[in-house]
């Protein structure tokens, strides 16, 4: 028998997890580790991670990061997809879904966390809020959690309004372990679909 937590992050049975989303105008896919360098070049720049981690990623960090985000969908069935220009191919910035296991209170689980980041020249365009909106509803079709939770730095305005049109609404604060800044915490309900 499984577990609640088990129950709210299994993904979909069949291998619907590995087609693509297409979007007016991008292309989400699964990483493969052919993707090292533009992930690596995505978490290296400052800022990009200024609301984030607020420190630039080495090569080795991305690429520990790349097989979390491969290691996802084999074992969760659910995960971070690349985003692309839909015409050119053109790496934009990573979409998903994870279960991070996060040393943090309040706890988010049982519930998958959605997180985004679009490189410089991706961002001011509406392309995060129609990438997330595409994972959210890939998340309402094949997973059986109610609630979608992410984690937002509370100064970070961009990030906040994707989130909220996205139906997001402000759920509390939380810490990760000793940190002393505290994050912000916003939650969405499924969707029928």
């Amino acid at each position: 028998m499984k577990d609640r937590e088990t129950d709210e992050l299994t993904g979909p049975g069949e291998d619907t997890a590995r087609a693509d989303i297409l979007t007016k105008r991008t292309r989400m896919r699964r990483h493969t580790i052919d993707d090292l360098d533009d992930t690596a070049a995505l978490w290296a720049d400052p800022g990009i991670v200024r609301h984030i981690s607020g420190k630039p990623s080495t090569r080795s960090e991305s690429w520990s990061r790349l097989l979390r985000y491969i290691g996802h969908w084999e074992a969760l069935a659910f995960g971070y997809w690349v985003v692309e220009d839909r015409d050119t191919g053109l790496f934009l910035g990573e979409v998903g879904l994870a279960d991070y296991k996060r040393d943090m209170t309040p706890s988010l689980e049982p519930w998958p966390e959605i997180g985004w980041v679009m490189a410089a020249h991706a961002q001011g365009r509406g392309l995060a809020t129609e990438a997330v909106a595409a994972a959210l509803d890939w998340s309402d079709r094949w997973l059986s959690a109610e609630r979608t939770v992410c984690i937002i730095a509370p100064d970070h305005h961009a990030s906040i309004r994707v989130a909220e049109k996205n139906g997001f609404a402000e759920g509390g604060y939380g810490r990760f372990g000793s940190e002393k800044s505290p994050v912000l915490i916003m939650e969405r309900r499924k969707t029928a679909v």
